[in-house]
């Protein structure tokens, strides 16, 4: 896989931008292997995403910095600048739901997830079968034992211990203190069914079948203090007729969830993703 840069960047739109970042670009050789641009018209804001050639830029990674930051203060950027080659370490928290654990670590084993998954956190002992499979360490962190408090102040603690630089809920099914949603701010990434806010609480699929809907999904999305109310990311739906089944639809919906967890988390390892207040822009 050719090794690149990845230059993300969002500001006020301005005359004049994008040609000052295309001459900068131009001036130390860089090759554009994509480019995608946005501008949001209601809050007038500007988004970048460049993919540059490793090989073709004459700056390494600290000399570019030292060199765009200049530019980037004129402009009023919020910017960053990161290596392909570089991986992020990701740690995946689950439940005894185990489809999307299982599905994440697959691709991440074939090498689809770009990045290193130094540790599983589960707050059932059950998930321990699948990292020992995969060779990933596991911690079992008991809430019935510990309360809450103490086993949440346990699990930031691994967090802080194994460097992780992105936590994802694999339906990891406890809701994160406001302390610890602020630490993993644009850090965390959560799944759930998108029934919500009409089939909230236990069995959303039997009050869906019940209801008759026809269309299931899931939201992959950022974790915040509000619950499931988070950046949207990503989301999956498949349609359903009358002939499924309250199970036909839980299924259904499992694929919808790997399917937009797994797009999410890629997307966020690729820098495609630039938050802008509780709405994302994504350059997939």
């Amino acid at each position: 896989m050719q090794q690149t840069y990845r230059l993300v960047i969002d500001c006020p739109d301005q005359v004049g931008l994008v040609a000052s970042v295309s001459q900068f670009l131009a001036n130390h050789n860089a090759t554009i292997v994509e480019a995608s641009h946005h501008t949001d018209l209601q809050t007038g804001r500007f988004f970048m995403r460049h993919e540059i050639g490793a090989d073709s830029l004459k700056l390494d990674h600290q000399s570019f910095v030292e060199a765009f930051t200049p530019l980037a203060t004129e402009y009023q950027m919020n910017w960053k600048f990161t290596a392909s080659s570089k991986k992020q370490r990701v740690a995946l928290l689950a439940s005894l739901e185990s489809h999307c654990l299982v599905d994440l670590l697959h691709r991440w084993h074939t090498g689809e997830l770009h990045c290193d998954i130094p540790v599983i956190i589960g707050n059932h002992p059950q998930m321990k079968q699948f990292a020992d499979w995969y060779k990933v360490p596991f911690h079992w962190v008991d809430f019935k034992a510990l309360g809450k408090e103490a086993a949440f102040a346990q699990i930031s603690t691994l967090l802080d211990e194994y460097k992780i630089d992105l936590t994802v809920l694999a339906r990891f099914m406890q809701i994160l203190p406001d302390s610890l949603c602020q630490q993993l701010a644009g850090k965390a990434i959560n799944i759930h069914h998108s029934f919500l806010p009409s089939f909230a609480g236990a069995k959303p699929y039997q009050q869906a079948y019940d209801r008759g809907v026809k269309l299931i999904g899931a939201t992959c999305h950022y974790v915040t203090k509000d619950l499931d109310e988070g950046p949207i990311i990503e989301q999956s739906v498949k349609r359903i007729s009358h002939s499924d089944s309250a199970v036909d639809m839980v299924r259904k919906g499992k694929d919808c969830e790997v399917t937009a967890l797994a797009h999410g988390v890629r997307y966020h390892l690729e820098d495609r993703v630039i938050i802008h207040r509780n709405k994302t822009v994504v350059f997939a």
